[in-house]
């Protein structure tokens, strides 16, 4: 059974310290429409969607879909599978679908050479090229097909629920499809997963061959703040863009879709980070470990009373002004009785916000605590005996 501890607003200005504010909540305007298909823009740290329209409309990802293969690549080289350096022969396969022949981005590999896997991460992130997805896919999986396999089953496990991947390039194929949300989730889980592949995306040129290109990242250069991820377009996708930025201790993913130009692609992706960095913030209001209840009440123990806590950290992404309307309430075991463990849930942790529940967390013993000696234990028992009587 928990029981119900509601703090008052005096209380919960000392539990969320890093939540108060004298000012009055502000107003928030609406969020922009944008001139594209779908659009999605999320809280890195926290996971909130902070804006979105058609977010689950399944689109052609174009070369947004190489996001995952430098994905799967940056897990092998984690992994200790391949290494950075390792040298990648370049098929003629590589260079006939998607080398200097092509009307596609390419990075202008020569056929039958060998090239490291770094270079080849920075020919697909920097220069969005064909031909080194295809080469680091055979590298990885023997054939782009097989690698195609693993691109929808790590596309499974993240949760991108509405992508269906058919080739390590994005170029156009029947049936090959994901969504703002997907690609929100995807590009989190390279900055969150992989921080040292991360960097690659923020480069504004890759010299190779003797041809150095640019990103094709617009706001790498109008926007200090932007520091990836990557761009995107075919003549069914339109110009895609999923970009990130960071100000202050507040990162933002956003996602266009199907936008008409490739400047309007970053001019709109500029009007959701100008959104959400100039009306909302992103706060941790506890950290792992903070006392969340002490002295809490431990029959049949050796210790009386034990320290409860939270074993994560808890952030938030609000409107600015909105944390004056925050609440909280603090839910314990009725009875709690050792043996306890070290980390074992007593309790939960809910915070609102006007009524609506943003965190639900489990409230853990701060220590373990042993069972205490018979007579203890039974003088205990007969206190709980003679309690439960005379309610």
């Amino acid at each position: 059974m928990l029981k119900k501890w509601i703090l008052t607003p005096l209380t919960i200005t000392l539990c969320l310290l890093a939540f108060t504010s004298a000012h009055a909540q502000k107003l928030i305007p609406a969020p922009p429409e944008l001139a594209a298909k779908a659009w999605i823009l999320m809280d890195a740290d926290t996971g909130y969607i902070i804006t979105e329209s058609n977010a689950d409309l399944q689109l052609p990802p174009a070369s947004l879909a190489k996001m995952m293969t430098t994905y799967i690549v940056a897990n092998e080289i984690d992994a200790g599978r391949i290494k950075r350096d390792d040298m990648v022969l370049i098929s003629d396969n590589a260079w006939e679908k998607g080398g200097a022949k092509t009307d596609g981005s390419t990075m202008f590999l020569s056929p039958r050479t060998r090239v490291s896997v770094d270079d080849l991460m920075r020919g697909v992130i920097i220069q969005s090229g064909n031909d080194a997805s295809i080469a680091l896919a055979e590298h990885v999986s023997g054939d782009e097909s097989a690698f195609a396999d693993s691109m929808n089953k790590q596309a499974e496990l993240l949760g991108m629920t509405g992508t269906e991947y058919f080739n390590a390039t994005g170029l156009p194929y029947e049936g090959m499809v994901s969504t703002a949300r997907d690609l929100s989730i995807l590009a989190r889980a390279i900055i969150q997963d992989h921080p040292d592949h991360y960097s690659i995306y923020s480069e504004k040129y890759f010299k190779y061959n003797n041809i150095n290109q640019p990103n094709r990242n617009r706001l790498l250069w109008r926007d200090s703040s932007v520091d990836g991820l990557k761009t995107g377009h075919t003549n069914a996708a339109g110009y895609c863009l999923v970009a990130s930025a960071k100000r202050k201790d507040m990162r933002l993913i956003s996602v266009v879709m199907g936008a008409t130009s490739d400047a309007a692609r970053a001019t709109e992706s500029q009007k959701l980070f100008s959104y959400g960095f100039r009306h909302f913030e992103t706060k941790t209001i506890y950290r792992a470990g903070d006392v969340i209840k002490e002295n809490a009440k431990v029959w049949y123990g050796k210790d009386e009373f034990i320290n409860l806590s939270i074993s994560d950290n808890i952030a938030l992404t609000l409107p600015r002004g909105a944390q004056k309307n925050l609440s909280a309430n603090i839910l314990v075991n009725e009875q709690i009785k050792a043996p306890i463990s070290a980390g074992q849930e007593l309790g939960r942790l809910q915070v609102s916000l006007d009524g609506e529940i943003l965190v639900d967390k489990p409230i853990v013993s701060a220590t373990a605590v042993e069972e205490s000696g018979f007579i203890s234990r039974f003088v205990d028992w007969i206190v709980l005996l003679i309690t439960r009587l005379m309610s």
